[in-house]
């Protein structure tokens, strides 16, 4: 195997640092172990950011996601602590991680934490009408 998971979070200069702009990305194959049973926990993860000097390098998110499948954590824990690295290490102008994990005993559990910059406000969106749903390939 030629890559190993990582707790090694890497990063690249913003291209765009003038202005606020959305990162968005879905992370399906989330995978942690039950603290208690040892069971696997599977997760969707959804990050959102706006960057301020630095983005997170996509393959070392990736490594580092994966470096969770053999611990143990409760969700509420772990989404904190991804969170919390992933603004150790590109200090954005602000990040929210929503982590929706699956089925477990009837329950489906969503945990959501936020990163805000200090002194930093969004820029209020601009009103525009929406594309007709149903044509996107992603549903």
């Amino acid at each position: 195997m030629s890559t190993r998971p990582s707790k090694q979070l890497e990063t690249f200069p913003n291209p765009a640092p003038e202005r606020d702009y959305l990162i968005h990305m879905e992370i399906p194959e989330f995978t942690c172990l039950c603290p208690r049973t040892g069971q696997p926990d599977f997760a969707t993860l959804l990050l959102d950011y706006v960057p301020d000097r630095l983005c997170v390098e996509l393959k070392s998110l990736k490594l580092y996601i994966w470096s969770y499948r053999d611990e143990g954590a409760f969700h509420e824990a772990v989404t904190n602590r991804i969170l919390d690295d992933l603004v150790a290490a590109t200090k954005p102008r602000y990040m929210r991680l929503r982590a929706r994990f699956y089925v477990r005993g009837g329950i489906f559990t969503t945990v959501e934490a936020e990163h805000r910059k200090k002194g930093w406000k969004p820029v209020a969106p601009v009103p525009l009408p929406e594309f007709e749903k149903g044509l996107s390939t992603r549903g």
